[in-house]
């Protein structure tokens, strides 16, 4: 297909998977709304309809809790074909059921360029009512995922994370006892290839994790005191130093001073927190288990989110780009999800070796933030081939190009049109 051709396939999938106002991730395998696809899923729409991207962002905050936190799945409705639903995490913190922990919060970051493109007329007053409510959730995330003001988020479940059986997670995975499960079936095995999922036994202790936070009520204060996995993630860090600099842009926009003072301390705090992630003998930042304060031994993609989060000196950019090289000889499209020299890497596996268009997304921004605009195209051009040759699937092997996991996916549609199509990069030229 032509890039036109796509252009008008990625908007009909966005539209076919909307379901009055928000947009699942695809049919059948993600049902439901889920936070950062929502929030990249607005980037898509703005392309096309700007008051539908708004309305995306304003129906996933509908589903806030009271504590600030935004869940990372709101059950909409009870759809029988995923797995686990709303009795199984026995959530009441919000109007809305939904799990208990979140996810990357990209909405000040999306909402931020939402407001910097809008042409409705209604942008500043809808980015004024949403301001509040990202106050409340980046406090949340200070609040309950850095307890110890140490200017790094950890995760409570790999879920959590975005990046679901990362190899990272392994370590503090094996750590987590399997307990107060019951039987249950997998949903997610019945619509894609087990093969590409994680295995049964990490699905018991993701189990056993949602369980014992049920079981202290979901408080976010007992749960980030006790719950089994406590880990230090690189990708929701740097996801939120971003997002905080681009609320603080919001904020100094719509004349928050206070607001503003109050986000430019996060930002000193997590740009010093940082070095807490680094690993000297890898010469990039990694997850660390909070819990043993063990650091992981291998480079994700959410390594290279350093930029993305403007963390650009000297060092971070020049091992980053030698990372990148090194991995670019090794594969035949980037950016994969691990590094395929770990022996860990799986190229078809959920998060354990795939290509993300999202991901590379945001990877590119910070390269072409930093001055180096070659790599950032390289990112570009990779994510766009993918597309051209696996369709708009969730996910692609980054040694064949083969699509895989659930097709028809959202975000990677909202993707190519904000980004990756050569109809969006001469538009933005």
């Amino acid at each position: 297909m032509s890039h036109a051709e796509l252009d008008n396939q990625a908007r009909a999938i966005l539209t076919g998977n909307d379901q009055g106002g928000y947009t699942i991730p695809t049919k059948g395998l993600y049902p439901y709304q889920w936070n950062w696809d929502s929030v990249f899923v607005a980037l898509g729409f703005a392309t096309f309809d700007q008051d539908r991207a708004w309305r995306e962002i304003e129906m996933l905050f509908e589903g806030q809790w009271r504590d600030g936190m935004v869940p990372h799945i709101l059950f909409r409705k009870d759809d029988p074909s995923y797995f686990p639903g709303p009795s199984v995490w026995g959530t009441d913190g919000g109007p809305i059921p939904s799990s208990g922990h979140s996810q990357p919060p990209v909405a000040a970051s999306v909402v931020h360029d939402l407001l910097a493109g809008d042409t409705t007329g209604r942008g500043e007053e809808r980015a004024e009512r949403l301001l509040p409510k990202l106050m409340n959730w980046h406090r949340w995330y200070l609040s309950y995922r850095d307890p110890d003001g140490l200017g790094v988020i950890a995760v409570i479940h790999p879920w959590e994370s975005g990046r679901d059986n990362l190899p990272d997670w392994d370590e503090a995975l094996r750590a987590v006892e399997v307990r107060d499960i019951g039987p249950y079936e997998r949903k997610d095995t019945s619509h894609v290839d087990p093969a590409m999922r994680p295995h049964k036994e990490d699905y018991d202790r993701y189990l056993s994790i949602v369980a014992a936070c049920r079981n202290v009520g979901w408080d976010p204060a007992k749960v980030a005191a006790t719950c089994p996995f406590f880990v230090a993630d690189p990708g929701v860090t740097f996801i939120f130093l971003r997002a905080n600099r681009d609320l603080l842009a919001l904020a100094e926009r719509l004349g928050r001073n206070e607001e503003a003072d109050e986000i430019r301390g996060w930002i000193a705090k997590m740009e010093e927190g940082a070095a807490r992630l680094w690993n000297e003998d890898l010469m990039a930042h990694v997850a660390v288990n909070e819990r043993t304060c063990k650091q992981t031994d291998g480079i994700s993609s959410a390594s290279f989110l350093a930029l993305y989060a403007g963390l650009t000196d000297t060092r971070t950019l020049s091992a980053l780009q030698g990372h990148f090289d090194r991995i670019a000889a090794k594969v035949r499209y980037l950016m994969p999800s691990y590094d395929p020299g770990h022996p860990s890497y799986e190229p078809l596996r959920y998060w354990r070796g795939p290509v993300w268009a999202m991901i590379n997304y945001m990877i590119a921004k910070g390269f072409a933030e930093a001055g180096d605009k070659a790599r950032a195209e390289r990112l570009r051009a990779d994510t766009a081939k993918l597309i051209e040759t696996g369709g708009f699937a969730e996910y692609f092997s980054p040694e064949s190009g083969a699509g895989a996991g659930g097709g028809a996916f959202s975000w990677t549609s909202a993707i190519w049109l904000t980004w990756a199509s050569s109809t969006r990069a001469e538009q933005a030229a």
